[in-house]
């Protein structure tokens, strides 16, 4: 019979230890990890010989006036000097200045990526104290199975909270190169290309096209995604036609040099941007003054068109 007994974690006792190890590599001194890090060069060492005992491998090689790493300790520097840096970088991100105050938003994917980021300066000026960590998603369930402090996204108004307040509506374009853009005179033309549809989107090739084509739709050859990021990448590789969606891919388009295909052949989406925050739990201080930034930003857009005028 064979009998386990119970498993043995090394775990390292003491982190401070990979902090005098880290700092005594970098300088190949224990006096200097010592000034460094305000500590006795004889306690430098203490801490080196405990960890490499726990170890079972010497890290260093000791000289006169220098140490050097051993090949054990070499192999093993790359992995603490990246945990401890990543500890230090997600310290920061989480917690900041005690000042500071952390508001956590979930963004569509379409306007977290194109729109959002040209105009967070313009927040981050007036209001210095507040630092934005934003995620994004895609779909109504991605929206439903999260927790931020508040929400952005496309759908309709019954999709939302009833406290959710409407942003700013879409324009929709189809977009390609310019050399399979100039191959399209009429809208028949688009049957002759792979028509990149998002799945997720209520409106698309359907909308646009029902009723100004000859032929029937479902001849056409379709190459689906599940968000319009992807499609204007994959229309910018060359892969086929997409769906702009003004004004919240206006920057991808320039980004990609995507044209219009047909001058002034849009129609207006059925969706709408929102922004809400979950039920669960009142949003933050900080939330009030990004949902004003944010309301002046798409009053805006609605002023200048930018929600319903053809790129």
């Amino acid at each position: 019979m064979l009998i386990l007994g119970p498993v043995v974690t090394r775990r390292i006792p003491s982190l401070n230890w990979l902090r005098v190890f880290d700092a005594a590599a970098r300088t190949e001194s224990f006096a200097r990890a010592a000034e460094l890090l305000n500590m006795s060069p004889p306690a430098v060492s203490q801490q080196i010989r405990a960890l490499e005992g726990h170890l079972g491998r010497a890290l260093f090689v000791r000289g006169a006036k220098q140490v050097t790493l051993t090949d054990a300790g070499r192999a093993f520097l790359p992995v603490v000097s990246q945990s401890l840096a990543s500890v230090e970088t997600s310290a920061a991100a989480i917690f900041g200045a005690r000042e500071t105050q952390q508001l956590n938003i979930q963004v569509v994917t379409i306007l977290a990526s194109n729109w959002l980021p040209e105009r967070l300066a313009s927040f981050e000026e007036r209001h210095p104290h507040i630092r934005l960590q934003i995620t994004s998603g895609n779909s109504v369930q991605d929206f439903r199975n999260s927790n931020p402090h508040l929400q952005i996204g496309l759908g309709s108004a019954t999709d939302f909270p009833q406290s959710a307040e409407r942003l700013f509506g879409e324009t929709i374009t189809p977009v390609a190169q310019p050399e399979i853009a100039a191959q399209i005179t009429s809208p028949d033309d688009f049957l002759k290309q792979r028509l990149i549809e998002v799945a997720p989107h209520r409106s698309g090739w359907f909308q646009l096209l029902q009723n100004r084509i000859s032929d029937d739709l479902r001849s056409a050859e379709f190459h689906l995604v599940d968000n319009t990021v992807i499609a204007l990448g994959a229309a910018e590789a060359g892969l086929g036609v997409a769906l702009a969606r003004a004004p919240a891919t206006d920057r991808q388009l320039r980004a990609y040099g995507l044209v219009a295909c047909l001058e002034g052949f849009s129609i207006r989406g059925l969706q709408h941007y929102y922004l809400f925050h979950p039920a669960t739990a009142p949003p933050p201080p900080a939330a009030n003054a990004f949902r004003d930034w944010l309301m002046e930003e798409a009053a805006a857009v609605i002023g200048s068109g930018g929600d319903r005028t053809p790129i």
